[in-house]
């Protein structure tokens, strides 16, 4: 070719080089899967701090427990999903395989299971409110257990979205893999 101010090479018009500037279409999905799961986790992060903040409130009595409840039990092993989040952000940089698996499969056992469970340890609070209009824990004078419903429902999409993003990452990466192991 030619240099920027100097001759073209001849029989060429200087346009035949954009074959060569497309990137794959794996390393494109991996970008654009890895900055959604970076979202997720920052919401995640978020719903964790408002989780923990509540726990922490309402073990130290900060504020009187008509204001905020105490936490129910399935929020203390959620606290532990934190990790499943910093293991993905670990996983990104040299597109690590194991961290990234590491990071789905604990999802699924601190992120998703306290989730589940939490669901089940409030269907009756939930069920007592929607029958007699009775509730008996509040944050800021909501119910507690439909805030916390509400959380749960937003925490299962959080890390529904991210397994399913990561899914996707891992086969773009390992799609990758097999071209380099093909040269």
């Amino acid at each position: 070719m030619a240099s920027r101010g100097g001759p073209r090479a001849a029989g060429t018009d200087g346009s035949d080089f954009q074959h060569r500037e497309r990137v794959a279409s794996h390393y494109q999905m991996s970008v654009t899967l890895k900055s959604e799961i970076k979202k997720l986790i920052y919401t995640h992060v978020v719903i964790w701090l408002l989780l923990l903040a509540q726990m922490v409130i309402g073990h130290l009595k900060l504020l009187p427990h008509d204001q905020v409840a105490m936490p129910y039990q399935w929020e203390y092993p959620y606290l532990l999903s934190i990790l499943p989040s910093f293991l993905g952000l670990l996983s990104f940089p040299r597109n690590n395989i194991s961290y990234l698996v590491l990071s789905m499969i604990s999802t699924g056992l601190f992120s998703m299971a306290p989730l589940i469970y939490g669901a089940m340890e409030m269907f009756p609070m939930a069920q007592q409110l929607y029958r007699h209009g009775k509730a008996y824990r509040f944050i800021f004078g909501f119910s507690a257990v439909s805030v916390m419903y509400l959380v749960v429902v937003v925490a299962a999409q959080v890390h529904g979205w991210q397994l399913y993003y990561s899914k996707k990452l891992l086969d773009s990466w390992f799609t990758s893999t097999q071209e380099k192991k093909k040269k």
